[in-house]
């Protein structure tokens, strides 16, 4: 009590003042997990984030989705197309926006990241996007503008492949498993980090502190 009689805004956890299942401002998440409900995934919705994929890329090269939260009506997508590192933001099923690398991620064990820095003075702004592959700066572009709201409401996030409805055109729900090896995604929202790389030791501190 009292009851919330609100509409639109109890969509938004943050608007709404609701609580989520995840603690603070960082999240890891495992290869192999899927069908994870979106208030159980940190909010990355209206402000500044950064998406990091720890991965194997085989000797034949690395396609598929390292992480996809939503589907075909609204979502997000990093994956690898043709070997290089892509984001997709699908807009209410709209549009789909897209910023690639121009370089293509080795065969071996790399870090591939996703930086969005938000325009900011409202819900559903754009923002910056930079990828990276072990630190290095590899792409850039726009993103005009963004879901401020919610995703899905059974559409969910899957780590390594993208179940449901695809959020990019690049792939299918059917070819889109990584042909590699997703050790760890992590997800940071509203933090920056200047190297661009996340190091065991701070994976270990954002595992431990959600225990």
């Amino acid at each position: 009590m009292p009851l919330d009689d609100r509409r639109i805004e109890r969509f938004n956890s943050d608007i709404a003042g609701r609580p989520l299942l995840v603690k603070g401002d960082s999240q890891i998440l495992y290869g192999g997990m899927g069908r994870l409900s979106e208030n159980s995934v940190l909010n990355l919705k209206n402000k500044s984030h950064s998406v990091t994929a720890e991965f194997v890329v085989p000797a034949e090269g690395g396609r598929g989705v390292l992480i996809a939260q939503g589907g075909a009506f609204a979502g997000w997508a990093l994956y690898l197309h043709e070997g290089k590192p892509k984001y997709c933001h699908n807009l209410a099923g709209l549009v789909r926006l897209y910023v690639e690398a121009d370089t293509a991620v080795p065969a071996g064990e790399h870090q591939v990241r996703m930086e969005f820095a938000y325009d900011g003075g409202g819900l559903g702004k754009g923002g910056d996007v930079s990828l990276y592959i072990d630190g290095d700066k590899v792409g850039e572009g726009k993103i005009a503008a963004t879901v401020p709201m919610i995703y899905s409401a059974d559409e969910t996030c899957d780590i390594g492949f993208d179940t449901g409805t695809p959020v990019s055109e690049d792939y299918t729900s059917e070819n889109s498993h990584f042909n590699g090896t997703v050790k760890w995604v992590q997800l940071d929202a509203g933090l920056d980090s200047h190297d661009h790389l996340i190091t065991p030791e701070e994976r270990f501190r954002v595992a431990a502190a959600i225990q």
